[in-house]
């Protein structure tokens, strides 16, 4: 008499882990079974495997399943994990984003690797605050220049607010060559290759001389040697002092390359950030 189908099946089973046990497969040795049985595989796959038996009977894809275990568990968790270490990555960022008026310790550094490398022109130091007398809407900058290009170079524009606004004006009351309390940029920042100056006054300079730029707030007007220029100013408190962002900072030059004369712009790609130093 013929089997049915589940008597079939269960001596086939049957037959497949006694000749498993004898190593007496065809497909496979006995030794990688047990192997794979002690291990706990979770599928036991058997192809074209011939049972010796009465009716030479051949069972294909018969598959022995075992219940999945610790490994699954595991894996189950690593996932919560990495999603709630990406929950909180995204909170941080959107936090950053909800405050644009502050910067942090790593922008404030992008900010000065990119314009310490910028060329022709590099800002290579700077530093800002208010006047108590002044308050919060005039901004007083030291900003140290340098010529890191091949050509000599004479600067004859400072730009800020989207590339529109600009100043060719600088305060120089007291500089040697400055005609009354101002004078033309372009008659004191001329630059041989390697050679620095700077933008000041004689306070947050330092002691050095005034050639001074101030900036406004960027929806401003610029006018004289006051440049429309920042979205975040300095504060005047010497507890949190602030930090100066001007999201578009950049210059206007004469490139003098090989007895040619060549005007130029160089607009910084990332704002000019710094941190100020308590007013004065």
């Amino acid at each position: 008499m013929a089997d049915g189908p589940h008597t079939f099946e269960s001596r086939s089973v049957q037959i497949i882990r006694a000749r498993v046990g004898q190593g007496a497969t065809r497909s496979r040795s006995g030794s990688t079974y047990r192997a794979m049985l002690a291990q706990g595989a979770t599928q036991l796959s058997c192809e074209a495997i011939y049972l010796p038996t009465r009716t030479a009977a051949r069972v294909d894809h018969l598959s022995i399943h075992r219940q999945v275990g610790p490994l699954g568990q595991g894996a189950t968790e690593y996932l919560i994990l990495l999603a709630v270490v990406l929950v909180i990555a995204l909170v941080s960022v959107a936090l950053l984003g909800f405050f644009p008026g502050m910067a942090s310790d790593a922008q404030i550094t992008q900010s000065q690797m990119y314009w310490r490398g910028a060329s022709p022109i590099a800002i290579i130091e700077a530093v800002a605050a208010v006047t108590t007398s002044s308050g919060e809407s005039v901004i007083w900058p030291y900003i140290r220049i340098k010529n890191t290009g091949v050509y000599p170079i004479r600067i004859t524009k400072m730009i800020g607010a989207n590339g529109a606004s600009y100043v060719d004006t600088i305060y120089c009351s007291g500089v040697p060559g400055c005609p009354g309390s101002t004078g033309n940029m372009s008659d004191f920042f001329y630059l041989a290759p390697g050679e620095e100056n700077y933008f000041a006054n004689s306070v947050n300079g330092g002691g050095l001389s005034s050639k001074t730029v101030l900036f406004y707030l960027q929806t401003a007007s610029s006018v004289s040697y006051y440049l429309a220029a920042f979205s975040s100013g300095c504060k005047n408190s010497s507890a949190n002092p602030g930090t100066l962002i001007v999201p578009t900072l950049g210059f206007e030059y004469i490139q003098y390359m090989e007895g040619t004369q060549i005007t130029k712009r160089q607009i910084g790609v990332k704002p000019f950030i710094v941190k100020c130093r308590p007013p004065y």
